[in-house]
């Protein structure tokens, strides 16, 4: 990493991955402060949305040393995309992100049309952005985590063999909802930040259904933002409602499962919610 980033993100390294999918990804490592693997070996957190969270999230691993509420010690993992498609993530991460099948909720279009309507996106953009959620690819974005990068991750930064941890927001959230839900078992926490379950039918809900009450063991982080519950956007009012609902069923079958209600907007919220999952699932 330059000299510049290197001041804007201590002891971060940075490499581009290609997939066994022939999908190109950019992963930010970074190790807490002093960290040596020939000591003790710290656990990995995962974090999504590389080229967007990176910067509001990898700070935050000082943590480990704040003598007010210490974190236990983790190298970060943020995941993106490298090259000219860094440009695009906020598309691209609908493939990688959600569900195989997952509905794609009205509102959802309507905030997109919203979208250009106020200039933000072209018709080509939004177009783009709906293609991607028509075919996508969470099994194998998931397997690309645990199966290729992970083995990576452990032979160059000298990890620990257990106490992992997965954090998504929006999107990123419904992926590690998705993940929890296939119990898989290479993250001990999992924090779903305004998980993106817009459609009552989503993928989630059928999940759970099919689970019963065998629960994954995994410790499990959610939350919303109350700007999202209180706003007069329909696609932020259905992803507080329908996360509330999941968050119902699940405690009242008795899952390791905790949750936190945020003062913040969708947009703001990223850090803060990165910051709960820390201090709920990863205190000393």
């Amino acid at each position: 990493m330059s000299t510049m980033w290197q001041g804007c993100l201590a002891d971060t390294d940075y490499f581009e991955m290609r997939s066994g999918g022939g999908h190109d990804y950019g992963v930010w490592v970074t190790t807490p402060p002093g960290y040596d693997p020939a000591g003790t070996q710290a656990p990995v957190v995962y974090v999504l949305d590389g080229n967007w969270a990176v910067g509001m999230t990898a700070p935050l691993i000082v943590t480990q040393m704040d003598p007010m509420q210490k974190i236990q010690p983790y190298i970060q993992v943020s995941v993106g995309y490298a090259g000219e498609e860094a440009q695009h993530w906020d598309r691209l991460r609908n493939r990688d992100l959600v569900p195989p099948g997952e509905p794609i909720a009205k509102e959802l279009i309507d905030a997109v049309e919203m979208g250009v309507q106020a200039g933000a996106r072209t018709r080509e953009e939004s177009d783009a952005y709906l293609a991607e959620l028509r075919d996508t690819h969470a099994d194998a974005f998931l397997s690309f985590l645990t199966s290729e990068l992970h083995p990576r991750i452990e032979r160059d930064y000298g990890t620990a063999t257990s106490g992992h941890g997965l954090f998504g927001y929006s999107y990123g959230g419904l992926f590690s909802l998705y993940t929890w839900l296939t119990d898989c078992t290479l993250f001990e926490t999992i924090g779903a930040g305004s998980p993106g379950v817009v459609s009552e039918d989503s993928q989630v809900f059928a999940r759970l259904e099919e689970l019963g009450d065998s629960l994954p063991a995994a410790k499990l982080h959610l939350t919303v933002n109350d700007r999202e519950l209180l706003g007069d956007l329909a696609i932020y009012q259905n992803l507080t409602k329908n996360a509330a609902t999941v968050l119902h069923r699940l405690t009242a079958r008795g899952g390791a499962v905790t949750s936190a209600v945020l003062r913040e907007t969708h947009v703001t919220g990223l850090q803060a919610s990165f910051l709960s999952y820390l201090r709920t699932c990863r205190a000393r």
